[in-house]
């Protein structure tokens, strides 16, 4: 049996210095790594291997991180930690609705990257694993859509395929577990990144947004999922699980 690789980040980083000094650090803590300058060296290299996660700057030369975060999202792309020098609220959330699954700004603790590498892999692989779970239900059906955990995949009633983020489909996940229940987003953020989260609670109105933009009829007035003021979010349409 050949032997487990390490995980593979790669890193799309246009500062040299930064760059190899984050390539040494996942080197020496059990990653592999690779380093891309700009968007179409990421490409060269994710057309060799795809990598198990993407640490993504803002500020690069040619296509900005931001159109490179939402490519990947939309092609279905691994797990994105997206940084930047700025750290304004305003940067963070535009990374975040971009599909990134986490956000670290510049200057950042080499061991703090780290962590929050760890907790992205563990939540992308937690999520990819949930039907192997004693009593996890592998699809989850409601008001036409299905969630299909196996497989991760969401299908509107049409039958046709929605993409969804990491992030967004274990929201979804979690609120097919828990229908009819208000779950405040301290709640929220454990159930789906375990608890501990270094993310926060203001990460779990942005995903809710991107989710109801793709699963709501009108995302203003959202009939799925509702905002339950000053306590969370509740999952409205009955479930139906099949293990």
């Amino acid at each position: 049996m050949a032997a487990a690789r390490d995980p593979l980040v790669l890193i799309v980083e246009d500062d040299q210095d930064i760059s190899a000094l984050v390539a040494r650090y996942l080197g020496d803590n059990g990653f592999e790594a690779e380093v891309a300058r700009d968007g179409t060296a990421m490409d060269a290299r994710m057309a060799v291997r795809r990598p198990d996660l993407v640490i993504l700057d803002i500020n690069l030369p040619g296509e900005d991180g931001l159109s490179l975060c939402l490519r990947l999202r939309n092609a279905g792309g691994p797990p994105v930690i997206m940084v930047t020098a700025k750290g304004e609220d305003l940067d963070r959330i535009l990374g975040l609705e971009m599909g990134a699954d986490d956000y670290l700004p510049k200057p950042f603790n080499p061991r703090e990257l780290l962590a929050r590498i760890r907790a992205v892999l563990r939540r992308h692989n937690a999520g990819a694993e949930a039907p192997a779970t004693a009593g996890a239900a592998r699809i989850m059906r409601f008001a036409g859509w299905t969630v299909d955990r196996g497989a991760r995949r969401l299908t509107d009633p049409d039958g046709a395929r929605v993409a969804l983020t990491s992030a967004e489909f274990d929201l979804l996940s979690t609120f097919c577990d828990h229908p009819g229940r208000v779950l405040s987003r301290e709640r929220l953020l454990d159930l789906t990144q375990g608890p501990g989260s270094l993310s926060q609670d203001r990460s779990v109105d942005i995903v809710v947004s991107r989710l109801r933009l793709k699963i709501e009829k009108n995302p203003r007035e959202p009939d799925f999922v509702q905002t339950v003021r000053s306590s969370g979010y509740i999952f409205s349409p009955s479930v139906e699980a099949e293990a």
